[in-house]
Parts: C-alpha cells; structure tokens; sequence
C-alpha cells in the first residue's frame, strides 16, 4: 500500500463525502422550512464486502 495514495484518495473520498453531505442537509432544512432548533443527524459509513461500520451522532443547530 502507498501511504500518499491511500491518503490522497481517502482525502477525495472524505471532501466529497463532506460537500454532498452538506448540500444535501442544507436543502432539507430549506425544503421543510425549518428556521430554529437542533437537527440530531447520524452518518454512517461502511465498506462494500466488509463487516466494518463506522458511525457518527452529531447535532445541528439551526439558530
């Protein structure tokens, strides 16, 4: 394994992960309207093939 491609690539895979993610939040929150508050959200990622998961609760505040 090469280190700087593993990282390179997990880097792409992270940033993509991180712009989509946030579009797709911020359409939601627009789409139902929603102006005050806390979003209680979970991310979850697996690998394909693998019994590997990892998850992440959070929270967003809306203002």
């Amino acid at each position: 394994m090469s280190d700087d491609t593993f990282n390179m690539s997990m880097r792409k895979f992270l940033k993509q992960v991180g712009v989509t993610s946030q579009q797709a939040l911020e359409q939601h929150v627009r789409k139902e309207g929603l102006a005050s508050g806390t979003l209680k959200v979970k991310a979850t990622l697996t690998i394909e093939g693998s019994d590997f998961s990892h998850e992440v609760d959070g929270q967003i505040d809306l203002g």
